[in-house]
């Protein structure tokens, strides 16, 4: 008898668990304006021993593609900011997370996470049109990928005296965050064939790209470059699960 309760009791647990986080995810989708349904995912067991004390353990939280606002937006190359940037993959690790009495708000103690920003929607933050950079030489950023040991290679696009360089020149960068901003800077100036003026030349190689309005209010920790990205890690506390 007591095996057969206890069964029923870990099936019951587990029925709960599963409404509560597909209303958790129905929530968060709303709250934040998303196109699909995140995953939402309740660590810890029993889970309904959790409910009685008030306070889940860790919820995980996955996000496919979320735009994030770009407002404030501030670089070094002409042109017009993005006001949205697509983020992939985001998943956050919510720990502490206390709800209300009607499940109506969920708040995290802490939580930690990860993220991707692909080199395609970075490009966005830099791409312009043409800037001169000395007399003669204009030149743009026309391509960002990965260049090894967490660099960027920015690849920059010149035409001298109206004439093209054959193929683009390439520069290796530094990625760094400060506050909500990611910060793109060149380790060398790029070698256009004539002798250029180093605030010019960061005039092109050189730019930021704000990311805010993150779900729940976490913020941008560390970025590195990868290969297909910028991958980074955000954390926070007190942060909003629903309502």
């Amino acid at each position: 008898m007591i095996v057969v309760l206890g069964g029923l009791f870990v099936i019951a647990d587990r029925v709960a668990v599963g409404f509560a986080e597909d209303e958790a995810a129905d929530r968060l989708k709303t709250n934040e304006g998303l196109a699909s349904k995140p995953d939402v995912s309740i660590k810890g067991f029993p889970f309904l021993t959790q409910v009685a004390g008030g306070e889940l353990d860790e919820v995980e939280v996955g996000i496919k593609d979320y735009d994030a606002d770009t407002s404030g937006t501030t670089g070094s190359v002409t042109g017009r900011a993005p006001s949205k940037i697509r983020i992939e993959n985001l998943t956050a690790e919510m720990r502490g997370v206390a709800f209300s009495g009607d499940y109506s708000s969920a708040k995290a103690s802490s939580a930690t996470g990860t993220a991707t920003v692909s080199y395609a929607e970075l490009l966005k933050a830099a791409k312009a049109e043409p800037v001169d950079v000395a007399s003669g030489v204009t030149a743009q950023v026309v391509g960002l990928s990965d260049g090894g040991n967490g660099k960027i290679k920015v690849k920059v696009e010149a035409t001298v005296l109206g004439t093209k360089l054959p193929s683009p020149v390439s520069v290796l960068s530094s990625v760094s965050v400060k506050g909500d901003v990611v910060v793109v800077h060149a380790d060398s100036l790029p070698n256009l064939g004539v002798q250029l003026a180093e605030d010019k030349a960061r005039l092109i190689t050189d730019f930021e790209q704000k990311i805010d309005g993150l779900p729940g209010g976490i913020k941008l920790d560390k970025v590195e470059a990868a290969d297909k990205g910028v991958d980074i890690e955000v954390k926070g506390s007190n942060v909003s699960l629903v309502g």
